[in-house]
């Protein structure tokens, strides 16, 4: 006869099943313990770089001084994108610009500036056959209404010569800061930066600014460079968003100052793929002038109707 009290023999066996059975669902995922352990070895998988520690404002100019320097070695070329021969030309193809690609432009001026090769002659042009010629550019009933207004205020005011002061040229209609800065600093050898939609999209990604309004970004700027790089530094920015650092898909890994990048990633960081992406002459293709400088590697642009 045995000894153990009725039923504690069951009750051991079922303990003993138990227990055993005890590290098989901790090992099968079915407790509450494991789904943390294999979340976080997801996200070391995900992220396998440490959120990067805040930067200081000294540490922010240090890198946006060797931003330009790298760009500087990348497009020791750079120049503006627009055909001109005179600060005339220059502040007529910029209000031009507006709303639509530098090429557009200089495929459109040449037959402007042969129908109207000075102020006086656009000042006292016919308005529908302007609009006509310029209509390729988009907004031509506008435009043709600011250039012939600037031009009689150049033939009025400044003796049919184009101002090379800040305060003149923004009195002009259809002038503003910026292309002010663009006559200034390519016209006259004045320092200016040119906050256009590429260089205000770049200088937020690469983190200098988080200001939106074109004169904010314009003040912000000023202060991290000396004023004698103000307008190659535009040039230089212009061009890499123009080439590589798109607006929708920046080409990444192609980008040669990506080390510097505090947005690396946005784009497509495959080298292969970026360097699909590649625009103008870093893709091979023709630059956005008909008549480039002679320093320019890319291949002229074609004429309007050729390309």
């Amino acid at each position: 006869m045995s000894s153990s009290t009725p039923g504690t023999t069951g009750k051991k066996t079922k303990a003993a099943t138990e227990a055993k059975a005890a590290p098989r669902k901790a090992a099968s995922g079915d407790s509450k313990a494991s789904a943390p352990r294999k979340a976080a070895t997801g996200a070391r998988a995900a992220a396998p770089r440490k959120a990067p520690k805040a930067e200081s404002h000294l540490a922010m100019v240090r890198r946006a001084r060797r931003i330009n320097r790298e760009l500087a070695e990348v497009y020791p070329y750079a120049h503006p994108e627009l055909d001109f021969r005179n600060p005339f030309e220059l502040l007529v193809a910029t209000v031009l610009s507006a709303q639509t690609t530098d090429l557009r432009v200089n495929q459109t001026t040449p037959a402007l500036f042969a129908a109207y090769p000075t102020p006086e002659d656009m000042a006292a042009a016919v308005p529908e056959e302007m609009e006509e010629i310029i209509r390729p550019t988009g907004f031509f009933r506008a435009k043709t209404k600011s250039l012939m207004g600037l031009s009689a205020a150049l033939r009025d005011e400044f003796g049919g010569e184009v101002p090379g002061r800040l305060e003149d040229l923004v009195k002009l209609p259809g002038v503003g800061r910026k292309t002010a800065n663009v006559v200034l600093g390519n016209a006259f050898g004045v320092p200016g930066i040119t906050v256009d939609t590429h260089f205000g999209r770049l200088v937020r990604r690469w983190k200098w600014t988080d200001e939106e309004d074109p004169v904010k970004v314009e003040a912000v700027v000023a202060g991290i460079f000396p004023k004698s790089e103000w307008t190659m530094l535009s040039h230089r920015v212009v061009f890499h968003g123009r080439r590589i650092c798109h607006a929708r898909k920046p080409a990444c890994g192609a980008c040669p100052i990506a080390p510097l990048c505090p947005s690396y990633g946005e784009g497509e960081t495959d080298p292969e793929e970026a360097r699909k992406l590649l625009k103008y002459e870093m893709g091979g293709y023709p630059g956005q002038r008909l008549s480039p400088p002679a320093d320019y590697p890319g291949k002229p642009a074609p004429a309007l109707g050729n390309g």
